[in-house]
């Protein structure tokens, strides 16, 4: 089964979605971590009384984590799982 084209393109739907935006959370986050250590000042500029630049990334960081998960239960309910299923009944309608 795993040399099958279908099981071939459901490892593409997700590695064409979670590959990217894995890269793209990654760099957020060092980004974030880069400009903790040396950009301090910038880091430290207050937006609105006491909350900081540093404290509205960290917060978005946060939001940007359940986004992604929102997204990917989105993406693998409308692209990953109708193909997951079509193999199973597949492999069970064999045995």
């Amino acid at each position: 089964m795993q040399q099958s084209a279908e099981f071939g393109e459901l490892r593409r739907a997700h590695r064409s979605f979670a590959f990217p935006l894995t890269i793209a959370f990654t760099a957020w986050y060092l980004l974030y971590v880069l400009l903790s250590n040396y950009a301090g000042d910038f880091m430290g500029t207050k937006v609105v009384g006491n909350i900081n630049v540093a404290l509205v990334l960290g917060l978005a960081q946060f939001l940007t984590t359940f986004l992604i998960a929102w997204w990917y239960a989105r993406h693998a309910a409308a692209e990953l799982d109708p193909k997951a299923e079509a193999i199973k009944s597949r492999m069970e309608g064999g045995a």
